[in-house]
């Protein structure tokens, strides 16, 4: 950064007073601020440098940007820790070009028990018995169009249990191995066959055996992983969506108690398990949701639809959820003062969650029902209907451009599972902020990599044009809107009285980026008033994290 006086470093004491000089910061308080002053962990000014002067000589610390940005630190508003953490420490099948360099890969991974040393990286590629996991896999990019069958695994993975989720973790290869660690009753559980990957209820039975093998120190080594992933990245606070389907009560207490430690970004937690409102209060949740499943995924052919797939027409996806259960799910959490939240990608699926909301806002009083922001996890495959129903309900939209960036466009998968029409109207981002509906950005790591400045370019350049929001929305989307989801409106905002949540950025020509040609040319005007970001049109690099800072402590350093 080269700074006069560098940022204390992570695990060093805090600095009681510290002025920020030199750069840009990303405030609504003073679009043309170069300075930033934190008291106790708290923005207590923002302005210019020559203002700045009078806070200089009294504070305990002068840091000299030398022209770099501070912004408010990202929220990703939908992770999933430990998985996270294991696909940046073991097998990444993320990418790969097509099913036989897929088994050589497995085949490698497996040969040397997970890495060159005999483990991957953190020791987490095989775990304590042998059970290897991977993930990233996707057949619709490869040219032979199809996963491998158990036999193909079978052979590569010369007979170790071998757990391997899809790309969108909806489904997963499961080695006879590790079928047979859960017994002969695997075969008797929705979603189930023994060839092919397993969905549904199978799925997650196997999930569970693997992860059921995992030791502290391994769940412990993966979490910090994906925690120090994301301050490098400039994530200051993440949504973790745990549940009995996709973790367990001891993975959620685990990461909660680790990132009390204050070493990392803060965490929150939702666990996804119907009716168990009790359950995540004893967890230390802040939700009953997050993954609470209405349906599946598309690439997985489990999002609930109200028409057959396209390449599927036997089938129209998964309901794990009626209107009349999640009408009941939320009025205990709306009793209870707990924010509620589903987990719905198809249109049948998204239309039941407004059906059950509505009906539970007709039970209770539509004031009380909107009160608790309750969320709607991925909600991609909206119509007119269903936006306005957000609109009304005042439901949270937790969304993943990247979601778009990988599937969407004329060729994207989307288009082969669903039909052109169809995939153009997945996530209409431009049509819930016209109606009104608050927008939380994330990721779903593992499904989609960590990546904040990457889901606010894909917001800003939307494979479908209409379905485009400026990047100054994409941005607030991605930090004030994660913290609005959580029903703390003070916070993702540099102004005076909010935390001191940062991240500082190698210093960039600023811009203000709208949509496109439809939007008025004078938002680009300096005069506007309107604080710039950096260009993120689409070819160029992403911001560089210099330094991540979470309620006034440094959690990240570069260098």
């Amino acid at each position: 950064m080269n700074q006069a006086v560098t940022l204390p470093g992570p695990g060093e004491p805090t600095v009681r007073t510290l002025l920020l000089r030199g750069g840009d910061v990303y405030s609504p308080a003073d679009p043309f601020a170069t300075a930033l002053l934190v008291q106790d962990g708290t923005v207590a000014w923002v302005g210019s440098d020559s203002a700045a002067d009078s806070y200089a000589r009294d504070a305990d610390a002068v840091v000299d940007l030398a022209g770099a940005l501070v912004t408010p630190a990202f929220v990703d508003a939908h992770v999933h820790a430990t998985s996270t953490g294991l696909a940046l420490t073991g097998l990444d099948l993320t990418g790969c070009p097509s099913l036989a360099e897929a088994l050589r890969r497995i085949e490698d991974f497996v040969r040397t028990g997970g890495g060159p040393s005999g483990l991957s990286v953190g020791g987490l590629g095989v775990l304590r018995d042998g059970v290897l996991m991977g993930h990233g896999w996707d057949e619709t990019t490869w040219p032979e169009n199809r996963p491998p069958t158990l036999d193909e695994l079978d052979r590569a993975c010369a007979g170790a249990a071998v757990y391997l989720s899809r790309t969108d973790v909806h489904s997963a290869l499961a080695s006879t191995a590790l079928r047979a660690l859960v017994g002969s009753g695997l075969a008797a559980r929705p979603g189930y066959h023994p060839e092919r990957p397993l969905t549904r209820a199978a799925h997650h039975e196997v999930r569970r055996a693997a992860l059921a093998h995992q030791t502290p120190e391994q769940r412990e080594g993966a979490q910090r992983a994906m925690l120090r992933r994301a301050a490098e990245l400039g994530i200051g606070a993440v949504h973790e969506c745990a549940g009995p389907d996709i973790s367990s009560p001891q993975d959620l207490t685990a990461l909660l108690a680790l990132a009390a430690e204050g070493d990392g970004p803060e965490v929150f937690g939702y666990w996804g398990e119907f009716g168990a409102v009790d359950t995540a209060r004893r967890l230390g949740a802040v939700g009953a949701g997050g993954d609470l499943f209405v349906d599946g995924a598309v690439g997985s052919h489990t999002a609930c639809l109200h028409h057959p797939y396209t390449d599927d027409d036997a089938h129209v996806g998964a309901e794990y959820l009626t209107a009349a259960q999640i009408a009941e799910h939320v009025v205990a959490c709306t009793e209870s003062g707990l924010q509620a939240g589903f987990h719905a990608i198809g249109d049948a699926a998204l239309t039941a969650v407004v059906e059950g909301v509505r009906a539970a806002a007709d039970k209770l009083g539509p004031a009380r029902v909107r009160a608790l922001r309750h969320r709607v996890e991925h909600a991609e495959l909206l119509g007119p209907d269903t936006i306005a129903g957000f609109a009304d309900l005042g439901l949270t939209a937790s969304v993943q451009p990247a979601f778009d960036a990988a599937w969407g466009g004329s060729d994207g998968m989307y288009v082969t599972r669903l039909g052109a029409e169809r995939a153009r109207a997945m996530n209409p981002f431009a049509a819930l902020l016209r109606a009104g509906v608050p927008l939380a950005f994330g990721s779903d790591a593992p499904v989609t990599a960590l990546d904040p400045w990457g889901a606010v370019r894909a917001a800003a350049f939307h494979r479908t044009p209409e379905h485009r929001i400026s990047v100054r929305a994409a941005f607030t989307a991605h930090t004030r809107g994660g913290w609005r989801a959580l029903g703390r409106d003070e916070a993702g905002v540099l102004v005076p009285g909010a935390p001191a949540s940062y991240a500082v950025w190698a210093p960039a020509d600023l811009v203000v980026q709208a949509p496109d040609e439809r939007v008025a040319n004078w938002s680009t005007d300096p005069r506007s008033g309107v604080p710039g970001l950096p260009d993120l049109t689409p070819g160029g690099a992403v911001p560089t994290c210099l330094a991540t800072v979470v309620r006034g402590r440094t959690v990240y350093l570069a260098g």
